[in-house]
């Protein structure tokens, strides 16, 4: 056959296909607008308040509703900084129709939990007031709407309530104060130049939140929270028409203010100069530059037409960003990692922005590589095989996204909704949308796309140059940055050489293995696997998700049979392997060939386990095996890639080093575990020199090389007729030569007695207190009920008592754990974040509110909520793959009864107060815990002034 022929059959092809992807985008008619998708019925009242109806059986039994308000921090007067904010936090303080604390408690006592379900949060131009609600009972709805309402018009703004929630909302300020705070603080008004957003971060002022008269909170509220300015978003298992119903009757009678103030949004003025900006704090957490070209008005067209430009976006986006993170895998990479794309500032405004995460070659390297990689994709464009992968990969998510389509939660779809109403974010519904992105993406063309770089990233505009690290000697001036990119917009370049890569990951195995026993499970929905090389295989195929599949197994060994000289070898060995790809794929060319796929593993060593999880999407649950397959057989080394790791990871750790959270969590990790050379800590940046590529890369061997005693869980959408010979092909054939599968027990045990210690670090007025409660303890699943429900409880009484009483805290709480492995124990961590005058307080609270759990139990009322959202998660989470598969490979190492999932609900029903105050007595051992109290330097400093001020008065 000619070559002639065989290039007329090519050109035919090519005319073909060209041909078809005109006619595809032909029959979409690309400025007419895109419709509301019949999946939700948006309205408008009267009075201008819009809502958002959809029914969605997922989760059953439970209604979403959102109050979405488009005011926040932008709106607020001189003497209002802060108040935008401070409206949210007196929206749980009284209402018309519910007093301070009452609605709290009672969306609790329905199995609403606060923090965790109830939220809000408030931003530049919105406020979004987040409500979950049971619909098991009429009245729950009911009552719902009338706190939604209570919120849009009836907050009661009591005197007593405000002065109590300054101290809460100052806490929470003083949470946010640091290095990031500091930084920002100069750093937004250059971001936003000059513009009033750069005033009006959403905490506020401390002097206008501890001065502030209610009637400027207030007139907040009255200016802004108006019907016009509202939606609500109701979307759950409720029918719409009674949804409705509810709507207008709570909200129609609502009237706007009179006289109305504009709702105008700030502007934000294009940059014309190009500056550079370098700002340093000694606490910073890391090194980072960032190029910020002139912001664009945003205009949503909401067109077919402009819906084909984001995917061209996307598509842009992706490629670009893939070349960066080439650039990142390099011996010695200009930077850790990096990105460059075009983005939103804010709802109205998009600017273009390169950034990175610098590593040890500094910020003039990664300023070269990032402009000079924008340069290269303007002046060269892309390749047919980028532009290929990444419409593979757009398709498929866009395909997950259709085929769970039945199966998404609600609070997904409540999110769209709010950004439809506060961004003009079209809605047509995934059914449109994956026929848009059908038709439209096979359309866009390679001289499309390469025209989109040449005018999307900027050949020469005012720009800021901004730099962000850790104080040092070496940071570079704002001279040197600015030299550094105009060199790099100038470079001579080359176009991209992109090497090809193989179609696939592995062929099949030539002899697959066989099933040899085959057993179910009824009851629980299971099926028991005998592999023919010993591997067991545990499936639980399930209707929850279309497209979901996951995967976990484990065995004993792990970290712990490596000795205390090798444990930083062992405890990377995951890492190590993992950057270094599989058989002979780098990880980009692995993300090449997974172009389009949905399927990930990760293998490795635990404390005492060696583990492998994976997740996939149905119909690439053959991939995700191959995976596995490869992980076991296909180790690969490249000195240079271990390299580039080992670096990142050093210059991340020398960032860290000076960070008052890391010193605080090694302080308390030393006092807790005397010091042990298996406790976690942070390494210093020379440690990770001591790291051996191949005794890392043998350890992993010795633990992956074999699949010996390892049980896989499966879990997800999958057919078992079908999955069965896959399971034989690729598990079946993991070598499984004999190793150790018990774990070593390596003698690490906490403190005994009480240990007190103290922290000075960080230049700001906070404090954190750590206090651990440890001991030895029998294991069983009935005692890990218990002691979960008495840190429940405990978290109640904390948020009551340490927050809403005596407003000496904004968050924190307790957690804890019970554990068989490697010997019988319990573990409890109490964490307090608050300010250093209130450190002796908080202290002196939790323990008496231990005190009080310890003599006379929980409150029948706090013991009802800890169950009732138990319940209403428990329910919830029958219907997800990963609660079933954790709860499986639980039972697993523990060997536990894993038909003890049916029997939650009834065990958690059983709990009584004796429990929780048996359980108190027992895990919270006064004689037997650690404290450590992080406070900042300055107090030291001021405590040694003032003890030598002392020193120095006669007589004192």
């Amino acid at each position: 056959m000619s070559n002639n022929f065989v290039r007329g059959l090519c050109l035919a092809a090519v005319l073909l296909a060209q041909s078809l992807a005109q006619v595809a985008t032909a029959a979409l008619p690309l400025d007419a607008p895109i419709p509301v998708g019949p999946q939700v019925k948006v309205g408008k009242l009267a009075n201008g308040l819009t809502y958002y109806i959809q029914r969605n059986a997922r989760p059953e039994r439970k209604l979403e509703l959102r109050l979405v308000v488009k005011a926040g921090s932008i709106l607020e007067d001189e003497d209002q900084r802060g108040l935008a904010h401070f409206v949210e936090h007196m929206a749980f303080n009284g209402s018309t129709n519910f007093r301070k604390h009452e609605l709290v408690s009672y969306l609790q006592t329905i199995g609403v939990g606060f923090g965790a379900d109830l939220n809000a949060y408030t931003a530049f131009d919105e406020t979004v007031y987040i409500l979950p609600i049971p619909t098991d009972k009429q009245e729950h709805v009911a009552k719902a709407f009338q706190v939604l309402e209570d919120w849009a018009h009836g907050l009661s703004f009591d005197a007593e309530a405000i002065d109590k929630e300054r101290g809460i909302v100052l806490e929470e300020l003083r949470l946010g104060k640091g290095a990031s705070d500091r930084m920002s603080k100069q750093i937004m008004p250059a971001i936003f130049n000059g513009s009033k957003y750069a005033e009006r971060l959403p905490i506020g002022t401390e002097e206008v939140l501890k001065n502030f008269k209610p009637e400027a909170l207030q007139r907040f509220y009255r200016d802004w929270y108006r019907p016009d300015l509202m939606a609500v978003v109701v979307v759950g298992d409720i029918d719409p028409k009674r949804a409705e119903q509810l709507v207008k009757a709570h909200f129609a009678h609502l009237k706007n203010p009179k006289p109305v103030r504009p709702r105008a949004y700030a502007e934000i003025p294009a940059r014309q100069a190009t500056e550079a900006l370098v700002v340093t704090d000694q606490e910073a957490t890391g090194n980072g530059v960032l190029v910020r070209y002139p912001v664009q008005p945003v205009v949503e067209a909401g067109t077919i037409r402009a819906y084909r430009d984001d995917l061209v976006q996307s598509l842009f986006s992706a490629m670009l960003n893939q070349r960066l993170q080439e650039l990142s895998q390099l011996p010695e990479p200009p930077f850790m990692g990096a990105s460059s794309s075009l983005g939103k500032l804010t709802p109205r405004y998009r600017s273009y922005n390169a950034s990175a995460a610098l590593g040890p070659r500094g910020a003039e390297a990664a300023l070269t590589a990032l402009v000079e990689e924008n340069e290269r994709a303007r002046r060269f464009g892309f390749g047919a095989a980028e532009l290929e992968r990444v419409k593979k990969s757009l398709m498929r998510n866009y395909e997950q996204a259709w085929n769970e389509r039945a199966k998404s939660d609600s609070g997904t779809y409540a999110a769209e909704y709010i950004r439809n109403f506060l961004q003009q974010e079209t809605i047509p519904g995934i059914d449109t949308e994956f026929k848009y992105v059908k038709e439209l993406v096979p359309g866009i063309t390679l001289d499309e796309m390469n025209a989109y770089a040449r005018r999307t990233i900027p050949a020469d505009s005012g720009k800021l140059v901004l730099y962000t690290g850790v104080t040092r000697p070496e940071t570079p001036k704002g001279e040197a940055l600015l030299a550094a990119v105009a060199a790099a917009q100038r470079a001579e370049l080359q176009p991209r050489d992109e090497k090809a890569v193989a179609a696939r990951l592995m062929e099949r195995p030539a002899k697959p293995g066989t099933i040899v026993h085959e057993s179910h499970d009824k009851a629980l929905g299971l099926t028991h696997l005998l592999l023919s090389n010993g591997i067991k295989v545990i499936l639980k195929p399930t209707d929850f998700r279309n497209d979901q599949v996951m995967m976990s197994a484990a065995r004993f060994g792990g970290q712990s049979l490596f000795s205390d000289q090798d444990i930083l070898n062992a405890r990377f060995a995951n890492a190590i392997v993992a950057s270094m790809g599989v058989k002979d794929f780098t990880p980009l060319d692995m993300r090449k060939i997974l172009a389009g796929k949905a399927a990930q593993v990760n293998v490795g060593l635990a404390n005492y386990t060696d583990v492998v999880v994976g997740a996939s999407g149905a119909t690439d649950l053959e991939t995700m095996l191959q995976l596995t397959w490869l992980k076991f057989t296909g180790v690969r080394r490249d000195e240079d890639l271990f390299r580039s790791y080992v670096g990142k990871q050093a210059e991340q750790a020398r960032n860290q080093a000076a960070q008052p959270g890391a010193r605080f969590g090694d302080a308390v990790m030393a006092a807790l575990y005397n010091n042990h050379p298996r406790a976690p800590r942070t390494l210093r940046p020379e440690e990770y020199e001591q790291i051996d590529l191949d005794r890392s890369i043998d350890i992993f061997r010795q633990r992956f090389s074999s699949a010996k005693d390892l049980t896989f869980v499966l879990v997800g959408s999958f057919d078992l007729a079908a999955i069965k010979p896959l399971l034989a092909t690729y598990l079946g054939t993991l070598p499984t030569p004999d190793l150790p599968v018990a774990f070593r027990d390596v003698g690490l045990r906490p403190a005994t007695g009480v240990v007190k210690r103290e922290v000075r670090s960080g230049s700001e007025p906070k404090s954190t207190i750590s206090l651990t409660f440890t001991g030895l303890a029998e294991f069983t699943e009935a005692e890990q009920l218990r002691l979960s429900a008495l840190l429940e409880v405990v978290n109640l009484r904390l948020i009551d008592v340490l927050r809403e009483k005596m407003a000496l805290i904004y968050g924190g709480g307790a957690s804890g754990v019970l554990s068989k492995i490697p010997y019988g124990n319990y573990s409890i961590g109490v964490t307090l974040p608050t300010g250093p005058e209130h450190v002796d307080k908080v202290i002196a609270a939790t323990f008496e509110e231990i005190h009080r759990l310890q003599a006379n139990g929980p409150e029948a009322a706090d013991l009802e909520k800890v169950k009732s959202n138990w319940i209403q998660n428990h329910r919830r989470s029958l219907r997800e793959n990963g609660y079933w598969l954790g709860h499986l490979q639980t039972a697993l190492s523990e060997g536990t009864d894993p038909a003890s999932i049916l029997a939650v609900e009834k065990q958690v029903q059983a709990l009584s107060a004796d429990d929780i105050r048996t359980a108190a007595r027992r895990y919270f051992n006064e004689q037997n815990y650690v404290q450590v109290v992080l406070n900042p330097e300055a107090q030291a400093a001021q405590t040694v002034a003032a003890s030598n001020a002392k020193a120095a008065v006669p007589g004192g």
